[in-house]
Protein backbone atom coordinates (compact mmCIF):
# COMPACT_ATOMS: atom_id res chain seq x y z
CA UNK A 1 0.00 0.00 0.00
CA UNK A 2 1.38 3.33 -0.63
CA UNK A 3 2.45 5.97 2.16
CA UNK A 4 -0.28 8.65 3.23
CA UNK A 5 0.17 11.60 4.01
CA UNK A 6 -2.82 13.33 6.03
CA UNK A 7 -3.37 17.31 5.90
CA UNK A 8 -5.48 19.45 7.74
CA UNK A 9 -8.63 20.66 7.21
CA UNK A 10 -7.98 23.74 8.85
CA UNK A 11 -8.27 26.53 5.71
CA UNK A 12 -10.36 24.23 3.44
CA UNK A 13 -13.24 24.44 6.56
CA UNK A 14 -13.29 28.14 5.90
CA UNK A 15 -16.42 29.89 4.67
CA UNK A 16 -14.16 32.48 2.42
CA UNK A 17 -11.72 30.85 0.74
CA UNK A 18 -8.08 31.83 1.99
CA UNK A 19 -4.48 31.53 -0.13
CA UNK A 20 -3.80 29.08 2.34
CA UNK A 21 -6.75 27.28 1.39
CA UNK A 22 -5.70 27.24 -2.11
CA UNK A 23 -2.14 25.93 -0.90
CA UNK A 24 -3.77 23.18 1.12
CA UNK A 25 -6.03 22.41 -1.56
CA UNK A 26 -3.70 22.40 -4.63
CA UNK A 27 -1.29 20.25 -1.94
CA UNK A 28 -4.07 17.32 -1.91
CA UNK A 29 -4.23 17.09 -5.33
CA UNK A 30 -0.34 16.64 -5.80
CA UNK A 31 0.02 13.98 -2.62
CA UNK A 32 -2.57 12.33 -4.84
CA UNK A 33 -0.68 12.74 -7.94
CA UNK A 34 2.70 11.80 -6.25
CA UNK A 35 1.02 8.22 -5.41
CA UNK A 36 0.70 8.71 -2.49
CA UNK A 37 -2.78 8.01 -0.19
CA UNK A 38 -4.08 11.70 0.33
CA UNK A 39 -6.32 11.78 3.63
CA UNK A 40 -7.28 15.34 5.23
CA UNK A 41 -7.91 16.45 8.92
CA UNK A 42 -11.24 18.67 9.75
CA UNK A 43 -12.01 20.17 13.08
CA UNK A 44 -16.02 21.06 12.85
CA UNK A 45 -18.17 20.70 15.19
CA UNK A 46 -19.28 16.99 15.96
CA UNK A 47 -22.35 15.41 14.20
CA UNK A 48 -25.68 15.59 16.58
CA UNK A 49 -26.34 12.05 16.07
CA UNK A 50 -24.56 8.41 15.84
CA UNK A 51 -26.27 7.44 12.32
CA UNK A 52 -23.42 7.67 9.60
CA UNK A 53 -25.66 9.68 7.66
CA UNK A 54 -26.18 11.83 10.24
CA UNK A 55 -22.16 12.20 10.44
CA UNK A 56 -22.00 12.79 6.37
CA UNK A 57 -25.30 15.39 6.40
CA UNK A 58 -22.76 17.38 9.00
CA UNK A 59 -19.86 17.51 7.38
CA UNK A 60 -21.58 19.71 4.70
CA UNK A 61 -24.19 21.13 6.60
CA UNK A 62 -24.09 23.11 10.16
CA UNK A 63 -28.03 23.34 10.26
CA UNK A 64 -28.37 19.18 10.58
CA UNK A 65 -29.84 19.83 14.09
CA UNK A 66 -29.12 20.29 17.97
CA UNK A 67 -27.09 17.55 20.04
CA UNK A 68 -29.34 15.83 22.12
CA UNK A 69 -28.47 16.16 25.78
CA UNK A 70 -27.70 12.47 26.71
CA UNK A 71 -25.23 12.73 23.28
CA UNK A 72 -23.45 16.28 24.65
CA UNK A 73 -22.97 14.60 28.01
CA UNK A 74 -21.75 11.15 26.75
CA UNK A 75 -19.15 12.91 24.85
CA UNK A 76 -18.04 15.58 27.75
CA UNK A 77 -17.63 12.59 29.96
CA UNK A 78 -14.99 10.85 27.05
CA UNK A 79 -13.57 13.99 26.43
CA UNK A 80 -12.40 14.76 29.67
CA UNK A 81 -11.68 10.37 30.17
CA UNK A 82 -8.69 10.84 27.15
CA UNK A 83 -7.79 14.29 27.10
CA UNK A 84 -4.59 13.71 28.06
CA UNK A 85 -4.44 11.55 25.60
CA UNK A 86 -5.13 14.20 22.92
CA UNK A 87 -8.57 14.69 20.68
CA UNK A 88 -10.15 11.52 18.77
CA UNK A 89 -10.74 12.07 15.71
CA UNK A 90 -13.11 9.32 13.27
CA UNK A 91 -13.84 8.88 10.01
CA UNK A 92 -16.05 10.79 8.05
CA UNK A 93 -18.48 8.45 5.49
CA UNK A 94 -18.57 10.55 2.23
CA UNK A 95 -21.01 7.44 0.64
CA UNK A 96 -22.36 10.07 -2.27
CA UNK A 97 -25.72 10.09 -0.20
CA UNK A 98 -25.68 14.20 0.08
CA UNK A 99 -25.46 15.32 -2.92
CA UNK A 100 -22.55 17.81 -2.83
CA UNK A 101 -22.04 19.19 -5.81
CA UNK A 102 -22.27 22.45 -4.34
CA UNK A 103 -19.24 21.63 -2.34
CA UNK A 104 -16.98 20.70 -5.13
CA UNK A 105 -14.82 23.72 -5.28
CA UNK A 106 -14.10 23.55 -1.56
CA UNK A 107 -13.27 20.23 -1.42
CA UNK A 108 -9.59 18.44 -1.10
CA UNK A 109 -8.52 15.30 -2.95
CA UNK A 110 -9.13 12.63 -0.48
CA UNK A 111 -8.81 9.19 0.00
CA UNK A 112 -10.49 9.33 3.46
CA UNK A 113 -11.92 12.35 5.69
CA UNK A 114 -11.44 12.18 9.40
CA UNK A 115 -13.00 14.74 11.86
CA UNK A 116 -12.02 15.88 15.20
CA UNK A 117 -14.59 18.12 16.85
CA UNK A 118 -13.81 21.36 17.88
CA UNK A 119 -9.94 20.45 17.25
CA UNK A 120 -8.44 23.91 16.27
CA UNK A 121 -10.04 25.47 18.61
CA UNK A 122 -9.27 23.23 21.68
CA UNK A 123 -5.61 23.58 20.64
CA UNK A 124 -5.63 27.45 20.83
CA UNK A 125 -7.33 27.45 23.75
CA UNK A 126 -4.52 24.38 25.06
CA UNK A 127 -1.64 26.73 23.79
CA UNK A 128 -2.74 29.87 24.68
CA UNK A 129 -3.38 29.01 28.22
CA UNK A 130 -0.63 25.61 28.64
CA UNK A 131 1.75 26.85 26.01
CA UNK A 132 1.80 23.27 24.67
CA UNK A 133 1.17 21.58 21.51
CA UNK A 134 -2.43 19.48 21.55
CA UNK A 135 -2.19 15.91 20.35
CA UNK A 136 -4.49 14.01 17.95
CA UNK A 137 -5.76 10.23 17.65
CA UNK A 138 -8.05 7.86 16.97
CA UNK A 139 -6.74 7.92 13.16
CA UNK A 140 -4.28 5.12 11.82
CA UNK A 141 -1.30 6.76 11.98
CA UNK A 142 -0.07 8.21 8.64
CA UNK A 143 3.59 8.86 7.46
CA UNK A 144 3.31 12.19 7.56
CA UNK A 145 1.13 14.97 8.92
CA UNK A 146 1.86 17.88 6.60
CA UNK A 147 -0.37 20.74 8.99
CA UNK A 148 -0.60 23.73 5.81
CA UNK A 149 -0.78 26.40 8.58
CA UNK A 150 1.33 27.00 11.73
CA UNK A 151 -0.89 25.12 14.34
CA UNK A 152 -0.35 23.96 17.94
CA UNK A 153 -1.04 20.35 17.40
CA UNK A 154 1.10 17.52 16.55
CA UNK A 155 0.31 13.99 15.26
CA UNK A 156 2.46 11.12 17.38
CA UNK A 157 3.94 8.42 15.17
CA UNK A 158 3.70 10.38 12.36
CA UNK A 159 6.48 12.93 10.92
CA UNK A 160 5.15 16.14 11.29
CA UNK A 161 5.75 18.76 8.46
CA UNK A 162 4.12 22.23 9.25
CA UNK A 163 4.30 25.11 6.38
CA UNK A 164 5.07 28.11 6.80
CA UNK A 165 3.98 30.76 4.43
CA UNK A 166 5.57 33.79 5.74
CA UNK A 167 6.34 35.50 9.28
CA UNK A 168 4.15 38.71 8.14
CA UNK A 169 3.47 39.31 11.59
CA UNK A 170 7.00 39.37 12.41
CA UNK A 171 8.03 41.51 9.49
CA UNK A 172 5.56 44.31 9.34
CA UNK A 173 3.80 43.92 12.77
CA UNK A 174 1.13 46.42 12.28
CA UNK A 175 -0.43 44.82 9.35
CA UNK A 176 -1.88 42.03 11.36
CA UNK A 177 -3.93 41.31 14.26
CA UNK A 178 -1.76 39.03 15.81
CA UNK A 179 -0.89 38.55 19.40
CA UNK A 180 2.92 38.71 18.30
CA UNK A 181 4.25 37.20 21.72
CA UNK A 182 1.94 34.14 21.46
CA UNK A 183 2.88 33.91 17.02
CA UNK A 184 6.51 34.78 18.43
CA UNK A 185 6.25 31.62 20.70
CA UNK A 186 3.82 29.59 18.47
CA UNK A 187 6.89 29.65 15.29
CA UNK A 188 9.60 29.23 17.53
CA UNK A 189 8.01 25.91 19.19
CA UNK A 190 7.00 24.28 15.55
CA UNK A 191 10.61 25.06 14.48
CA UNK A 192 11.71 23.11 17.39
CA UNK A 193 9.18 20.14 17.53
CA UNK A 194 8.62 19.55 13.77
CA UNK A 195 10.25 16.92 11.66
CA UNK A 196 10.71 19.16 9.00
CA UNK A 197 9.58 22.72 7.70
CA UNK A 198 8.06 23.85 4.18
CA UNK A 199 7.65 27.03 3.22
CA UNK A 200 7.02 28.82 -0.56
CA UNK A 201 9.54 31.04 -1.48
CA UNK A 202 13.54 31.55 -0.46
CA UNK A 203 12.03 35.25 1.10
CA UNK A 204 10.09 33.00 3.69
CA UNK A 205 13.12 30.25 4.04
CA UNK A 206 15.58 33.12 4.63
CA UNK A 207 13.39 34.90 7.06
CA UNK A 208 12.56 31.15 9.15
CA UNK A 209 16.35 30.89 9.69
CA UNK A 210 17.00 34.42 10.21
CA UNK A 211 14.25 35.20 12.65
CA UNK A 212 13.59 31.51 14.00
CA UNK A 213 17.01 29.94 14.19
CA UNK A 214 16.03 27.02 12.03
CA UNK A 215 18.63 25.28 11.11
CA UNK A 216 19.21 26.11 7.20
CA UNK A 217 18.89 21.11 6.72
CA UNK A 218 15.48 21.59 8.62
CA UNK A 219 13.68 24.16 6.24
CA UNK A 220 12.66 23.77 2.28
CA UNK A 221 11.72 25.94 0.01
CA UNK A 222 8.62 24.17 -2.72
CA UNK A 223 7.64 27.37 -3.65
CA UNK A 224 3.79 26.74 -4.99
CA UNK A 225 2.22 25.62 -8.60
CA UNK A 226 -0.60 27.48 -9.84
CA UNK A 227 -3.18 25.74 -12.21
CA UNK A 228 -6.28 27.59 -13.71
CA UNK A 229 -8.47 24.86 -15.52
CA UNK A 230 -8.34 24.63 -19.13
CA UNK A 231 -11.92 25.43 -20.01
CA UNK A 232 -11.75 28.98 -18.15
CA UNK A 233 -7.97 29.36 -18.66
CA UNK A 234 -8.84 29.43 -23.08
CA UNK A 235 -11.90 31.83 -22.67
CA UNK A 236 -11.35 33.30 -26.39
CA UNK A 237 -11.57 37.32 -26.24
CA UNK A 238 -14.42 37.35 -27.65
CA UNK A 239 -16.11 35.41 -24.22
CA UNK A 240 -14.51 37.41 -22.07
CA UNK A 241 -15.16 40.53 -23.57
CA UNK A 242 -18.87 39.64 -23.36
CA UNK A 243 -18.21 38.72 -19.77
CA UNK A 244 -16.80 41.63 -18.12
CA UNK A 245 -19.15 44.09 -19.99
CA UNK A 246 -22.38 41.73 -19.15
CA UNK A 247 -21.87 41.04 -15.56
CA UNK A 248 -19.43 44.40 -14.30
CA UNK A 249 -20.05 46.69 -17.03
CA UNK A 250 -16.42 47.53 -17.32
CA UNK A 251 -14.67 47.92 -21.04
CA UNK A 252 -12.59 45.18 -21.83
CA UNK A 253 -8.99 45.59 -21.74
CA UNK A 254 -9.11 48.99 -19.76
CA UNK A 255 -9.31 48.80 -16.36
CA UNK A 256 -6.89 47.86 -14.02
CA UNK A 257 -7.56 45.24 -12.05
CA UNK A 258 -6.94 44.31 -7.74
CA UNK A 259 -8.04 41.08 -6.11
CA UNK A 260 -7.38 40.03 -2.54
CA UNK A 261 -8.62 40.94 1.38
CA UNK A 262 -8.88 44.52 1.72
CA UNK A 263 -6.27 44.90 4.62
CA UNK A 264 -2.83 46.85 5.29
CA UNK A 265 -0.80 44.81 3.61
CA UNK A 266 -2.51 45.06 0.61
CA UNK A 267 -1.57 48.25 -0.11
CA UNK A 268 -5.22 49.03 -1.37
CA UNK A 269 -4.61 53.19 0.25
CA UNK A 270 -1.74 53.71 -2.19
CA UNK A 271 -2.94 51.91 -5.26
CA UNK A 272 -5.94 54.37 -4.94
CA UNK A 273 -3.81 57.30 -4.36
CA UNK A 274 -1.64 56.19 -7.31
CA UNK A 275 -4.37 55.71 -9.71
CA UNK A 276 -6.24 58.51 -8.79
CA UNK A 277 -3.10 61.09 -9.14
CA UNK A 278 -2.35 58.97 -12.72
CA UNK A 279 -5.62 60.05 -14.45
CA UNK A 280 -5.76 57.68 -16.34
CA UNK A 281 -9.20 56.35 -18.48
CA UNK A 282 -10.03 53.16 -17.34
CA UNK A 283 -11.71 52.30 -14.23
CA UNK A 284 -9.62 50.65 -11.25
CA UNK A 285 -11.68 47.53 -9.89
CA UNK A 286 -11.32 46.21 -6.73
CA UNK A 287 -13.04 42.58 -6.06
CA UNK A 288 -12.46 41.56 -3.05
CA UNK A 289 -13.75 41.62 0.92
CA UNK A 290 -13.22 44.22 3.38
CA UNK A 291 -10.89 42.95 6.36
CA UNK A 292 -9.28 44.50 9.07
CA UNK A 293 -8.47 48.31 9.02
CA UNK A 294 -10.42 48.72 5.05
CA UNK A 295 -11.88 52.17 6.04
CA UNK A 296 -8.71 53.37 6.61
CA UNK A 297 -7.44 51.98 3.27
CA UNK A 298 -10.83 52.70 1.26
CA UNK A 299 -10.20 56.79 2.67
CA UNK A 300 -9.68 58.18 -0.67
CA UNK A 301 -12.96 56.55 -1.98
CA UNK A 302 -15.60 59.06 -2.09
CA UNK A 303 -18.82 60.93 -4.09
CA UNK A 304 -15.84 63.49 -4.66
CA UNK A 305 -12.71 61.75 -5.62
CA UNK A 306 -14.65 58.89 -7.49
CA UNK A 307 -17.68 59.97 -9.42
CA UNK A 308 -18.50 61.67 -13.05
CA UNK A 309 -20.68 61.79 -15.27
CA UNK A 310 -20.76 60.25 -18.44
CA UNK A 311 -22.61 60.92 -21.79
CA UNK A 312 -23.71 58.45 -23.93
CA UNK A 313 -25.68 60.01 -26.72
CA UNK A 314 -28.52 61.74 -24.97
CA UNK A 315 -28.12 59.27 -21.53
CA UNK A 316 -26.37 60.81 -19.04
CA UNK A 317 -24.69 57.82 -16.62
CA UNK A 318 -23.46 58.59 -13.23
CA UNK A 319 -19.71 56.40 -13.02
CA UNK A 320 -17.56 55.45 -10.83
CA UNK A 321 -13.68 55.38 -11.43
CA UNK A 322 -13.13 52.99 -8.86
CA UNK A 323 -15.39 50.05 -8.95
CA UNK A 324 -15.98 47.79 -5.72
CA UNK A 325 -17.08 44.19 -5.86
CA UNK A 326 -17.27 41.68 -2.84
CA UNK A 327 -17.58 38.67 -4.77
CA UNK A 328 -17.02 37.73 -8.22
CA UNK A 329 -17.29 33.84 -9.21
CA UNK A 330 -14.75 31.93 -9.88
CA UNK A 331 -15.42 31.33 -13.80
CA UNK A 332 -15.84 35.34 -14.15
CA UNK A 333 -12.72 36.06 -12.00
CA UNK A 334 -10.79 34.21 -14.78
CA UNK A 335 -12.49 36.57 -16.99
CA UNK A 336 -11.79 39.65 -14.85
CA UNK A 337 -8.03 38.71 -15.31
CA UNK A 338 -8.09 38.26 -18.83
CA UNK A 339 -10.30 40.95 -19.46
CA UNK A 340 -7.60 43.67 -17.79
CA UNK A 341 -5.33 45.95 -19.06
CA UNK A 342 -2.87 44.90 -15.99
CA UNK A 343 -3.47 43.38 -12.72
CA UNK A 344 -1.75 45.52 -9.71
CA UNK A 345 -0.68 44.05 -6.66
CA UNK A 346 2.12 46.37 -5.02
CA UNK A 347 1.99 44.43 -1.86
CA UNK A 348 3.73 45.49 1.07
CA UNK A 349 5.16 41.88 2.27
CA UNK A 350 3.88 38.70 0.37
CA UNK A 351 5.56 35.15 1.47
CA UNK A 352 4.96 34.40 -2.16
CA UNK A 353 2.30 36.04 -4.11
CA UNK A 354 -0.47 34.01 -5.65
CA UNK A 355 -2.19 36.49 -7.85
CA UNK A 356 1.16 37.57 -9.00
CA UNK A 357 1.92 34.20 -10.87
CA UNK A 358 -2.06 33.68 -12.27
CA UNK A 359 -2.30 37.14 -13.57
CA UNK A 360 1.41 36.22 -15.59
CA UNK A 361 -0.18 32.82 -16.16
CA UNK A 362 -3.29 34.19 -18.53
CA UNK A 363 -1.02 36.66 -19.74
CA UNK A 364 -2.02 40.05 -18.04
CA UNK A 365 0.27 42.41 -17.68
CA UNK A 366 1.34 43.07 -13.99
CA UNK A 367 2.48 45.77 -11.80
CA UNK A 368 4.03 44.80 -7.80
CA UNK A 369 6.22 44.95 -5.93
CA UNK A 370 9.91 45.06 -5.23
CA UNK A 371 8.94 43.75 -1.57
CA UNK A 372 8.90 40.03 -0.25
CA UNK A 373 8.55 37.26 -2.53
CA UNK A 374 6.50 38.88 -5.28
CA UNK A 375 10.25 40.15 -6.88
CA UNK A 376 11.18 36.78 -6.53
CA UNK A 377 8.13 34.97 -8.35
CA UNK A 378 7.60 37.92 -11.10
CA UNK A 379 11.03 37.81 -11.60
CA UNK A 380 11.78 40.20 -14.73
CA UNK A 381 8.57 39.81 -16.20
CA UNK A 382 6.45 42.27 -14.49
CA UNK A 383 6.15 46.21 -13.99
CA UNK A 384 8.21 46.39 -10.32
CA UNK A 385 7.51 49.71 -8.44
CA UNK A 386 8.87 50.47 -4.49
CA UNK A 387 4.99 50.02 -3.10
CA UNK A 388 5.69 52.90 -0.59
CA UNK A 389 6.15 55.10 -3.50
CA UNK A 390 2.65 56.58 -4.60
CA UNK A 391 4.26 58.19 -7.32
CA UNK A 392 6.13 55.62 -8.72
CA UNK A 393 3.30 53.18 -8.59
CA UNK A 394 0.98 56.51 -10.70
CA UNK A 395 3.68 56.49 -13.03
CA UNK A 396 3.00 52.75 -13.83
CA UNK A 397 -0.25 52.88 -14.19
CA UNK A 398 0.43 55.67 -17.31
CA UNK A 399 3.05 53.91 -18.69
CA UNK A 400 0.95 50.59 -18.90
CA UNK A 401 -2.01 52.58 -20.13
CA UNK A 402 -0.37 54.19 -22.97
CA UNK A 403 2.52 52.11 -23.69
CA UNK A 404 0.86 48.82 -26.07
CA UNK A 405 4.53 47.46 -26.77
CA UNK A 406 5.16 47.33 -23.22
CA UNK A 407 2.05 45.65 -21.88
CA UNK A 408 2.41 43.21 -25.02
CA UNK A 409 6.18 42.18 -23.73
CA UNK A 410 4.94 41.62 -20.30
CA UNK A 411 2.09 39.39 -21.52
CA UNK A 412 4.52 36.91 -23.25
CA UNK A 413 7.12 37.19 -20.63
CA UNK A 414 4.42 36.65 -17.96
CA UNK A 415 3.55 33.81 -19.59
CA UNK A 416 7.05 32.02 -19.29
CA UNK A 417 7.96 33.20 -15.92
CA UNK A 418 4.30 31.54 -14.70
CA UNK A 419 5.73 28.42 -16.63
CA UNK A 420 8.88 28.02 -13.68
CA UNK A 421 6.22 27.31 -11.34
CA UNK A 422 4.66 24.96 -13.30
CA UNK A 423 2.65 21.85 -11.46
CA UNK A 424 5.32 19.13 -12.41
CA UNK A 425 7.96 21.48 -11.01
CA UNK A 426 6.24 21.74 -7.59
CA UNK A 427 5.77 17.95 -7.54
CA UNK A 428 9.12 17.06 -7.79
CA UNK A 429 10.34 19.92 -5.14
CA UNK A 430 7.81 18.36 -2.91
CA UNK A 431 8.30 14.27 -3.54
CA UNK A 432 12.06 15.16 -2.47
CA UNK A 433 11.09 16.78 0.72
CA UNK A 434 8.47 13.59 1.50
CA UNK A 435 11.14 11.01 0.36
CA UNK A 436 12.57 11.54 3.37
CA UNK A 437 9.89 10.36 5.30
CA UNK A 438 8.89 7.19 3.57
CA UNK A 439 10.32 4.05 3.15
CA UNK A 440 12.48 4.22 0.16
CA UNK A 441 10.58 3.19 -3.45
CA UNK A 442 7.48 2.85 -2.62
CA UNK A 443 5.52 5.60 -4.79
CA UNK A 444 5.90 7.56 -7.62
CA UNK A 445 4.19 10.10 -9.73
CA UNK A 446 1.05 8.33 -11.29
CA UNK A 447 1.69 8.75 -15.18
CA UNK A 448 -1.36 10.66 -16.01
CA UNK A 449 -1.69 13.66 -12.99
CA UNK A 450 -5.54 15.61 -12.63
CA UNK A 451 -5.78 18.61 -12.57
CA UNK A 452 -8.02 20.13 -9.25
CA UNK A 453 -10.61 21.06 -11.69
CA UNK A 454 -11.27 17.23 -12.50
CA UNK A 455 -13.35 14.66 -10.73
CA UNK A 456 -10.72 13.02 -7.85
CA UNK A 457 -13.49 11.14 -5.95
CA UNK A 458 -16.60 9.35 -6.00
CA UNK A 459 -18.37 11.30 -3.48
CA UNK A 460 -17.18 14.99 -4.88
CA UNK A 461 -13.82 16.46 -4.84
CA UNK A 462 -13.49 19.08 -7.35
CA UNK A 463 -13.77 22.05 -9.28
CA UNK A 464 -10.91 24.42 -8.80
CA UNK A 465 -11.43 28.25 -7.61
CA UNK A 466 -9.71 31.24 -4.89
CA UNK A 467 -10.62 32.77 -2.19
CA UNK A 468 -9.02 35.94 -3.26
CA UNK A 469 -6.85 34.01 -5.61
CA UNK A 470 -8.00 32.11 -8.70
CA UNK A 471 -6.51 28.71 -8.47
CA UNK A 472 -8.28 27.93 -5.48
CA UNK A 473 -10.78 28.67 -2.52
CA UNK A 474 -14.17 28.59 -1.87
CA UNK A 475 -17.66 29.06 -2.61
CA UNK A 476 -16.84 29.21 -6.87
CA UNK A 477 -13.89 31.12 -6.52
CA UNK A 478 -14.70 33.77 -3.96
CA UNK A 479 -12.43 37.05 -4.45
CA UNK A 480 -12.29 37.80 -0.45
CA UNK A 481 -10.26 36.76 1.72
CA UNK A 482 -6.98 36.75 3.96
CA UNK A 483 -3.83 35.64 3.04
CA UNK A 484 -4.81 36.09 -0.38
CA UNK A 485 -2.85 34.14 -2.27
CA UNK A 486 -0.19 35.47 -0.92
Amino acid sequence: MAPTVMIDGFNLNLDKGTGIATYARNLSYEIHNLGLRSEVLYGTRAAPGMHPLLKEIAFFDAHVGKTPRWLEIWRAIQSSLTSPMGVKASRVPITGAVIATTYRSRLPYYDQIWNAPNLYNKADDMFRTYSRFIKVNGVKTPDIMHWTYPLPVRMPGAANIYTLHDLVPLRLPFTTLDVKRRYFKLMQRIVRKADHIVTVSETSRNDIINLLGCPERKVSNTYQSVEIPAVYANKTPEVVKREVEGAFGLPYKNYFLFYGSIEPKKNIGRIIEAYLASKVEGPLVIVGAQAWRSEEELRLVNETTNRYLEQIGNVTLLRDRIRQFDYAPFPLLVSLIKGAKALVFPSLYEGFGLPVLEGMLLGTPVITSTEGATLEVAGDAAFMVNPYDARALADAFVEIDRNEGLRDRLSTAGVKQAALFSPEKYRERLADVYARYTPKNTFSPRPQPIEPNERGNDAGPSDTNAGDTVSGGADSGDASSSETAA
